[in-house]
């Protein structure tokens, strides 16, 4: 069956403690190019087919259930890569 991929991430604007705490882990093991890090959420959804109506309607589930729109950002929906 068709997958559809949301990610979500926190709006650019506010801090994100974890991708905070992550950066400082990669920094600490000596990973010191890397100059910041930001942790969202991903979900995959299975549906019966990708078209452009089950898109949208995948896109309003996302901005409405999924994502916290006060704190976060809907930043794709798209169909998974094949397999």
């Amino acid at each position: 069956m068709p997958t559809v991929v949301v990610d979500v991430m926190p709006k650019a604007e506010l801090l994100d403690p974890q991708g905070k705490a992550v950066h400082g882990a990669l920094s600490r093991l000596g990973h010191s190019s890397i100059e910041g890090v930001r942790v969202g959420k991903r979900f995959e959804i299975t549906v019966d087919e990708v078209t452009d109506q089950v898109l949208a309607d995948v896109k309003t589930v996302a901005e409405d259930i999924l994502s916290n729109s006060v704190i976060e950002d809907v930043v794709s929906v798209r169909e998974a890569d094949a397999k």
